[in-house]
């Protein structure tokens, strides 16, 4: 029975091949960048056109500071039936006119283009999922609920709390970041980032006349750079990274105040817990300035946990039914994967196969797009319940 349906599927996806990429390149050609919430609009309005057309309720949540979000569900729903989220992004990093010079194209197998991999494949492969479900009278155990956001790319700071709150009482959640590379892996697990702020005041004086009567807090920080550098554990995936610092009024000054940003990266939870305290244990050589620490984990880590391996699983073997050998693998990078798998059993990287993500040779292999798609609907119609697993 699977076997024929997934057959169905594939079928279908392959069928509409033709008009997933055009749909694609539509997405593509809305440039929609983070910051510039305006930009938002318009991609926004096309994808809760689909859902209406299919049957599901939108809403357009209008943001503060960003683009907002989507949220939809179907109308028709058997409320005593759990949920399960599908998650995706509208935003890219690419700027305004980015298309003038990286524009889209179809060449030896592949479509190009700003956004393309990550992550507007993964919306078209969400709307043709559902599509493809509904046109094939094909049921889903449990009701998709939908939350496409404009601000995953800038840390998810006014979604997070609605995926948050989703991801509660979700089964599971898909999200439709890009798998990894050109293997097409699946994201099983992910590393929780942190953002630190570690700033020093010293005392100023004239470098000339009076430098004794200063506290450099350059030369402060200076020492502090060592001992974070000295934190990290590669090979426990602990990583920690001084990325910009800046300090100082004049050259002719003895610098009264200095400060670093810090960039954290952890495996788990335990880890995350572990450098916080480490970082905020910071104690400077001098007892004449003033250390400043801010910041924390601000994704925690996706870690392969029970429930989240059993969910891998699951698409495993839905994926030898189409004819794909998946593999998994661990992102550096963060997602809003990494906060649904605090509350859910998470997939992530279900998007379709490529590379370039934030980079100028973004592209996608146009033969993944159906496979990638049918595979999706096939993990929408999946009937196991493993939410409760840790």
């Amino acid at each position: 029975m699977q076997s024929a349906i997934a057959k169905d599927i594939l079928n279908y996806c392959k069928d509409n091949q033709e008009q997933m990429i055009l749909f694609l390149k539509n997405l593509v050609k809305i440039e929609s960048p983070s910051n510039d919430p305006s930009s938002q609009q318009p991609i926004i309005a096309v994808l809760c056109k689909e859902f209406e057309e299919m049957g599901f309720y939108a809403l357009k949540q209008p943001g503060k500071k960003t683009g907002g979000y989507l949220f939809a569900r179907p109308n028709s729903r058997d409320k005593s039936k759990k949920l399960q989220l599908l998650i995706g992004h509208c935003d890219t990093v690419w700027d305004k006119d980015t298309l003038l010079k990286m524009p889209i194209a179809s060449r030896n197998g592949t479509l190009t283009g700003p956004g393309v991999y990550d992550m507007k494949a993964g919306l078209t492969q969400m709307i043709f999922a559902l599509r493809g479900i509904v046109n094939l009278n094909l049921e889903m155990p449990l009701i998709p609920v939908v939350l496409i956001n404009s601000d995953e790319e800038i840390g998810s700071f006014e979604s997070g709390r609605t995926i948050e709150r989703l991801a509660r009482i979700s089964d599971r959640a898909y999200v439709m970041e890009p798998p990894l590379g050109l293997d097409g892996k699946l994201k099983t697990a992910r590393k929780g980032i942190g953002r630190f702020t570690v700033t020093v005041e010293g005392k100023a004086a004239h470098a000339g006349l009076d430098p004794t009567k200063g506290v450099n807090a350059i030369v402060e920080l200076s020492h502090l750079v060592q001992k974070l550098y000295a934190m990290n554990d590669f090979e426990k995936g602990i990583t920690v990274n001084v990325g910009t610092i800046q300090g100082g009024i004049s050259p002719n000054v003895v610098a009264p105040i200095s400060q670093a940003v810090v960039d954290v990266r952890v495996n788990t939870l335990a880890d995350g817990e572990y450098i916080t305290n480490q970082i905020y244990g910071l104690n400077t050589q001098s007892t004449d300035v003033k250390l400043q620490i801010e910041g924390g984990i601000g994704r925690p880590p996706m870690e392969r946990t029970k429930r989240n391996q059993t969910l891998w699983n699951v698409a495993k073997n839905n994926a030898e039914l189409l004819g794909i050998k998946l593999e998994q693998g661990t992102a550096g990078g963060g997602s809003d994967g990494n906060t649904t798998s605090q509350y859910t059993a998470t997939l992530d990287g279900l998007g379709t196969t490529g590379d370039g993500a934030h980079a100028l040779h973004e592209h996608i292999l146009i033969d993944h797009l159906p496979k990638r798609t049918a595979l999706l609907a096939m993990l929408l119609m999946a009937d196991e319940h493993i939410k409760h697993m840790v």
